[in-house]
């Protein structure tokens, strides 16, 4: 991890930046790619983590693709690149906007819990499994969303076929890319129980060490099963022989005898595969300072939980604040969204989830009163109620904030005719389960643990307990901000489990509210609280004065040594784009534009 940088930046500074392999290399060791968190100019625009990936995008873009070709394209590339981060193995939500129309558009590429699971699916001898013991089995796979995801998103916006936007990515694959700090660290922190699995081994521990930094990284299986989805379409996973290596793969987890791991089967089959649909949707919506905030609806609790902050915070004049009331604001706004999260959000498909009551202004006012600015509310806050709001209320038993891995991926896109695309996807945590699939390149999800394992409290409903086909709650939310006349202002999403939903209410109230630019936006330093005891900081915020101001009124902290990684674009005047990326976090992030303004 690295620390975070200083709070104000310029973005003529961040504009020529560039983040290089630090690491020692062998002779032959070629350069990364050079990162660049901001572009600005014509054409479109791609902002990801990774350089390759971001050219993948690029390279659609340049081909007359438009910004759905582009973001598949780039999202395929992130599978090669961030394979520990994303993957055909995973899912995620894809939120786009459509130039024409100017409306926005959402996919629930979610994975789902096998047809058998129940609410015991993680209770072994009358009790919760160990969360690791969880995450590295076929138990923690759900069927996977993120191929049927492309496939929608392609046939329903697209311009372009599968197997063309998956060439980039076929050819990074192929011919690999080179190993950076970051790759090489996420290996070492996942070396233990990668060894667990020969298949994982091979492919990501070559020769039996970890990657060098400098070197190439090949991946000639998945190149192969790139392929075999440009040629045959995702039917070869919902319904072909790809989708049977999956559900063997899961129900026989490929372990080493000799590890004398316990990697508890799955119960996945070729009629869970055959029965997943990726779901078209509403977006959720929320007005914040005259501008439209359009994101993910359940299953994820993204877009509700961002709203319903932003609606709280509404009322409060966060550009004329200090530093510290901004702060103060921001956190008690996130504590109080995340109570009521806890407690009403889960899959829609299961679950009565009153999302237009918890977006309503009403109910939000019925929280915000609960905000002082010289005192803390205590953790944790007990849920409202949105079908019936009351005025300051703070009775009842608070849900836990479940825990979720904080690798996930997101990229942004814009195209030369107006459209954008916010897509985060994932495999969960860094690694995922651990699991790949023998010969096919890719590591399976572990997105079931991020159902609850069994009630915190027997007597309250947890709408996040596992079901037949249930989608797990998500935190992911790809947003995108449009004006009075409906055309895009920013579109923005980050990684980072249960932070997600802070860092994208942190970076909108940062650009929106106090200013800054979009790079510098995402580049501050970062708190994350999700109604406990303590509010999480990165360092350049723990060693701040700040923080002593804070705790000063009743704030308690804890470091984090890195919170997020966001990505995002901004439309500028003259049809051109600015692209804008991380600066530090996760070595760096990748903003590309078709033709750089001079």
């Amino acid at each position: 991890m690295r620390r975070p940088v200083a709070r104000k930046l310029s973005v003529l500074a961040v504009s020529a930046a560039v983040v290089s392999v630090g690491a020692a290399a062998p002779p032959q060791a070629t350069p990364a790619p050079e990162k660049a968190p901001v572009a600005v100019g014509y054409g479109g625009a791609v902002s990801s983590v990774d350089p390759d990936a971001s050219a993948a995008g690029i390279e659609v873009l340049r081909k007359g693709g438009n910004a759905v070709d582009a973001a598949v394209a780039t999202a395929a590339a992130l599978g090669v690149t961030e394979p520990y981060s994303a993957g055909i193995g995973g899912g995620g939500y894809f939120v786009y906007y459509d130039a024409k129309s100017r409306t926005v558009h959402t996919i629930d590429g979610r994975e789902t819990a096998p047809l058998t699971a129940d609410s015991d699916l993680f209770v072994e001898n009358g009790k919760p499994l160990a969360f690791a013991d969880a995450v590295t089995s076929g138990l923690s796979v759900g069927t996977p969303g993120t191929p049927a995801t492309w496939a929608t998103a392609l046939d329903e916006w697209g311009s372009r076929s599968l197997g063309s936007v998956l060439k980039p990515a076929e050819r990074i694959a192929r011919d690999g890319f080179t190993v950076d700090d970051t790759f090489r660290s996420q290996t070492a922190s996942n070396e233990t129980r990668f060894r667990y699995f020969p298949d994982t081994a091979k492919l990501f521990l070559p020769g039996g060490r970890l990657p060098v930094v400098g070197s190439t990284f090949k991946n000639p299986d998945l190149a192969r099963t790139y392929r075999e989805l440009g040629r045959e379409g995702v039917d070869a996973i919902y319904h072909g022989d790809l989708g049977d290596d999956i559900v063997d793969t899961v129900n026989h987890p490929p372990v080493d005898p000799g590890s004398g791991w316990n990697a508890r089967p799955g119960d996945l089959s070729e009629k869970d595969l055959a029965a997943y649909r990726a779901k078209l949707q509403k977006p959720t919506k929320t007005s914040y300072r005259g501008l439209g905030v359009y994101s993910i609806a359940p299953s994820s609790s993204g877009g509700t939980t961002v709203g319903e902050a932003l609606n709280i915070l509404e009322h409060t004049d966060l550009s004329k604040a200090s530093e510290v009331q901004y702060l103060h604001h921001f956190i008690e706004a996130s504590r109080i969204a995340f109570a009521d999260r806890g407690r009403w959000v889960g899959d829609p498909a299961f679950e009565d989830v009153p999302t237009k009551g918890l977006l309503s202004q009403r109910f939000a006012d019925s929280r915000a009163c609960l905000i002082k600015d010289d005192t803390v509310l205590k953790s944790p806050v007990a849920p409202g109620d949105p079908r019936h709001p009351g005025a300051c209320t703070d009775r009842g038993t608070a849900a836990p904030t479940t825990y979720e891995g904080e690798n996930t991926t997101h990229l942004t896109v814009a195209d030369k005719w107006g459209n954008v695309v916010a897509y985060t996807l994932t495999i969960e945590q860094t690694g995922g389960s651990g699991i790949t699939v023998p010969g096919r390149g890719f590591i399976l999800n572990n997105e079931l643990t991020d159902f609850s394992f069994a009630p915190a409290n027997p007597a309250v409903h947890d709408p996040n307990l596992p079901g037949p086909g249930k989608r797990p709650r998500s935190s992911i939310s790809p947003t995108i901000v449009l004006d009075k006349h409906n055309k895009p202002v920013v579109a923005l999403g980050s990684p980072g489990g249960a932070t997600i939903i802070t860092t994208v209410l942190q970076v909108l109230t940062e650009f929106v509210d106090r200013g800054l630019p979009l790079v510098d936006a995402i580049a501050a330093p970062r708190a994350s609280q999700r109604n406990a005891a303590q509010t999480e900081l990165e360092p350049a915020l723990y060693s701040s004065g700040e923080r002593s101001q804070l705790e000063a009124i009743g704030h308690s902290f804890k470091l984090n040594p890195e919170i997020g990684a966001a990505t995002g674009v901004q439309r500028l005047p003259g049809g051109k784009w600015l692209a804008a990326a991380e600066t530090v976090r996760r070595g760096g992030g990748s903003a590309q534009v078709v033709y750089p303004a001079p």
